[in-house]
């Protein structure tokens, strides 16, 4: 964010002038929510204590009663500017009750705590108000972690992100204090290895002269648990795979009449040159079986998905360059490969980063707030999904997601992007309360609405 406005302010524009845009356009919906009704902006000492002087002058010219509180003074030259231009009382406290309260204490640049007595007037004055908007982000948050620096900081109806978003505006635990979200355009360009937002992909539907190999066969190797690997099996044949065959010791009666196994041995059977994408860990066990299969999928695999146990047996000198490796680890198999690759950082996107850099894998590092990290530095963070996804058996169907859309040709980072939203997408669709097996046959729905 700090590049873009550089940017604008090295082709000419001044800081008082993104001020009055950013302002500007969350003064826009500041003015729709409160729709006539009194407005309290609560203004700090930096660039965002200005841009809540310039809102409070925008919505007063707007015909709102405003009030303005600043417990500091203006410590940069287009703050004391926009307090200049403001040209109204300004208090240092409030005791009354009002109906929408504007947060611009603190922005993203804030990296501690708040003083008590400041923690204290954004508490007092969120609880007089009816509604409350963030402006950027809530006071007491950390942008680039979203940690909560502060305890007991108020929950906000609105957040409006100017310019771009920060990574705190989609990680856990600051994303819940923000409500709805609102991104405020301000006329920056994109800046090169940005992180992105993962939304809906666009799918193309297989060409004419397909068939089930042109499609994609991708091999999944059962293990210990094989109620597992079938639950990937059934997400992979609804996300576009032409051919979806389970590589197993012996055949498991509950396997559906549509998917194939082959119980042959498994270099054998992983050798079969139109097999595609191979998905190992789902189910897998951590066994000395379990170990010999994984390093026969890494051996012969054109390309790899690793995911749950495959992920605890893997160590740093089995992958080979130049293999196209998706690894999809919850927070704690995160943690081990961390251990196992001598990575020691602590916020979890700049550990997916790392691992991913380190290993030549890229990182699908799932939870509550998942994102995507390759090996080239690029991030990409997904939208929340539901929290029914929390339950067993819900990352066996995003892995097998996943490996299907690689046994399609995707790359592995677009990949695990797509593999995200769908699985999102099935979530939403599935209701409360899932069965996995449910959200499996849900994922053909979510992969029709990226047609």
């Amino acid at each position: 964010m700090r590049a873009a406005e550089q940017a604008l302010i090295d082709a000419g524009a001044s800081v008082s002038d993104l001020m009055e845009t950013a302002a500007a356009g969350a003064a826009e919906w500041i003015r729709r929510v409160a729709a006539g009704r009194s407005v309290t902006v609560l203004c700090g000492p930096g660039n965002n204590g200005g841009d809540g002087y310039v809102m409070a002058r925008l919505l007063r010219e707007a015909g709102n009663a405003v009030r303005v509180i600043a417990p500091l003074e203006p410590r940069t030259a287009a703050s004391r500017d926009a307090r200049a231009r403001w040209d109204g009382p300004v208090a240092s406290t409030a005791a009354q009750d009002g109906d929408v309260f504007v947060d611009c204490l603190f922005g993203s640049g804030l990296a501690r705590p708040l003083a008590p007595e400041h923690a204290r007037l954004l508490g007092d004055l969120a609880a007089r108000h009816r509604y409350r908007v963030a402006v950027d982000l809530p006071s007491g948050v950390s942008a680039d972690s979203g940690a909560v620096l502060n305890d007991g900081l108020p929950a906000f109806d609105l957040t409006l992100a100017l310019g771009a978003w920060k990574f705190a505006h989609w990680r856990l635990p600051a994303r819940e204090r923000m409500g709805q979200l609102r991104l405020v355009p301000i006329g920056i360009a994109t800046v090169a290895g940005a992180a992105q937002l993962i939304r809906r992909p666009s799918i193309a539907a297989p060409a004419v002269d397909s068939h089930k190999y042109r499609r994609g066969l991708l091999g999944i190797v059962a293990g210990a648990m094989p109620g597992a690997s079938l639950l990937a099996a059934a997400a992979a044949q609804h996300a576009g795979a032409g051919y979806v065959k389970l590589l197993a010791d012996v055949a498991d009666p509950r396997t559906p009449c549509d998917i194939v196994t082959d119980t042959g041995p498994l270099g054998e059977a992983l050798g079969d040159p139109r097999i595609a994408a191979v998905l190992i860990g789902p189910g897998l066990g951590r066994s000395d079986d379990a170990r010999d299969k994984l390093a026969a999928a890494v051996q012969h695999a054109r390309a790899l998905v690793i995911d749950a146990d495959a992920l605890m047996l893997l160590s740093p000198d089995q992958l080979h360059p130049g293999t196209p490796v998706l690894s999809t680890p919850h927070d704690g198999e995160l943690e081990a490969l961390c251990l196992s690759f001598g990575i020691t950082a602590e916020v979890r996107h700049d550990r997916a980063l790392a691992l991913a850099r380190e290993s030549g894998m890229v990182v699908l590092a799932k939870g509550p707030d998942s994102c995507v990290a390759a090996p080239d530095g690029r991030l990409a963070l997904a939208p929340p999904a539901k929290s029914w996804l929390s339950m067993a058996g819900s990352g066996d169907v995003l892995a097998g997601i996943a490996a299907s859309r690689m046994a399609t040709g995707r790359d592995p980072f677009t990949a695990a992007c797509e593999a995200l939203w769908l699985h999102g997408e099935a979530a939403r669709r599935a209701g409360p309360a899932f069965a996995p097996s449910q959200l499996a046959q849900q994922v053909a729905g979510a992969l029709a609405a990226a047609l």
